[in-house]
């Protein structure tokens, strides 16, 4: 009986043995799986070492950098599925909030916002002068900007030349012979040539020594330069009358947004004096003159003025909107990446993964803008988050292959020296290379000089005797 007691408990400590060595081993990973495992990871393919801090420098073997950092090898793929082609992480892209937008082909009418100022328009503009040397005896005009109709009264003048002439046109009035009729026509000449017009003449009155002048046209007294008993001389200006309907708007466009801009373009014009009011207006002319200051240039809008709602002085907002020019691929202007020396966007491909393009813009107006050359139409391009990869493509190498074909991935851009290992013993920082120590024994520390404790201090420059 003892004796199966004792084969019975060396057959239970058999089976937990084994069962113990069993565990032991499947928790254990075997060398020959090790050793298979590295074949494995040894046929990945190396395209560059790079260095973290400056990714756009790649160098063709391992060690360290000119910056000191130790290199990063670049694998065939992590380099997207085709040359120029960057695959991003499904993950990453939607954490940047990546947004995409399809490029399409139109016609880009160049619309441009500008502040303007209403002005009086010259081509109304008449100046009243003295045609002969005059006094003013009576100004019906006393102050500046009175309005005024054509034919009224202007001022009461005594012209000693003006009243010889009208004189004798009196005097020969109601003349019978051919012969007096004649020399009465010749005196109404006359009156015209010393500046007369006809409702100056029709207001002339017998023995009357003033002469009224009255207004040519409807308008405002923009200028008045003289007063009541100034004498003036022959050619001297007495005021100007201005027109209110139409009015000019002079607005100031820049140089590059000028493009598509001629006579008869069609003109929006606001002003805060009155909200909620709209008027329309054309281009008379784009004047030749740049401001050399501010690049711009003076655009002169004509403005119709029926209610003489619009007063010169006004600032206003120009909206102008220029002739459609050709059909070119348009794209928002955010998708643009420019770094000064060529334009890119990213186009999206699919299946997460991205390519920059090269493209040469041309106008952009209302958000959009043209393209000329790089894109057909049709493509898909980044317009949020196109940044970051855009420096992915940058650390891929996608951006040194932009418009060349055939360069292989894998070649570097140069090639640096390959790094000297430490010296045995050297006390260097992981990844850093350190300065070379001085050759020269260094001294103990004197009594005068501290150190921290588990810090070596640096050797001077040379030994003490």
């Amino acid at each position: 009986m003892k004796r199966l007691f004792v084969f019975a408990g060396a057959l239970v400590a058999l089976v937990l043995a084994g069962f113990i060595g069993y565990w032991i081993a499947s928790r254990s990973k075997s060398p020959s799986s090790t050793a298979q495992s590295a074949p494995a990871s040894s046929e990945r393919k190396v395209l560059y070492w790079y260095d973290p801090m400056q990714p756009e420098t790649h160098y063709s073997h391992p060690g360290m950098s000119s910056m000191g950092m130790k290199l990063v090898p670049k694998y065939a793929e992590e380099s997207g599925t085709a040359a120029g082609v960057v695959k991003i992480n499904p993950e990453a892209l939607e954490n940047l909030g990546v947004r995409t937008a399809t490029v399409k082909v139109g016609r880009l009418a160049d619309s441009v916002s500008v502040p303007g100022r209403v002005a009086w328009n010259q081509d109304l503009a008449v100046t009243v002068s003295a045609r002969t040397a005059i006094t003013i005896e009576k100004l019906d005009v006393r102050a500046p900007f009175t309005q005024v109709k054509a034919g009224q009264p202007l001022a009461q003048v005594l012209a000693p030349e003006w009243s010889a002439a009208a004189n004798e046109y009196f005097a020969l009035t109601g003349a019978k012979s051919k012969y007096a009729r004649a020399l009465h026509e010749d005196a109404r000449m006359r009156l015209h040539a010393l500046g007369m017009d006809d409702a100056t003449i029709r207001g002339l009155r017998a023995g009357s020594g003033t002469i009224t002048l009255r207004a040519p046209a409807d308008g405002v007294v923009s200028a008045l330069d003289v007063r009541e008993g100034q004498q003036v001389n022959a050619g001297n200006p007495l005021m100007t009358i201005n027109g209110l309907d139409p009015v000019w708007v002079e607005a100031a466009v820049p140089q590059a947004q000028t493009a598509g801009i001629e006579a008869g373009t069609p003109v929006t014009v606001t002003v805060s004096a009155l909200p909620g009011e709209t008027f329309h207006g054309t281009v008379e002319a784009l004047l030749p003159d740049v401001d050399p200051t501010t690049r711009t240039q003076q655009t002169r809008i004509v403005l119709p003025n029926p209610k003489h709602e619009l007063a010169p002085g006004m600032f206003a907002e120009v909206a102008i909107t220029g002739a459609a020019g050709a059909a070119h691929p348009l794209v928002p202007v955010e998708a643009l990446i420019s770094d000064g020396i060529d334009t890119r966007v990213i186009e999206a491909l699919g299946n997460d993964s991205f390519k920059p393009v090269r493209v040469r813009t041309g106008r952009s107006s209302s958000g959009m803008t043209e393209i000329l050359a790089g894109l057909h139409g049709g493509e898909r391009v980044v317009t949020s988050g196109q940044f970051l990869i855009d420096s992915e493509a940058s650390l891929s190498g996608a951006l040194q292959r932009l418009g060349t074909s055939g360069e292989s991935p894998a070649k570097p851009e140069f090639s640096a020296p390959a790094p000297l290992p430490p010296a045995k013993g050297s006390n260097t920082m992981p990844g850093m290379a350190m300065p070379p120590a001085s050759s020269t024994k260094a001294s103990p520390p004197s009594s005068a000089s501290s150190s921290m404790s588990g810090m070596p201090m640096p050797a001077s420059s040379g030994a003490q005797p």
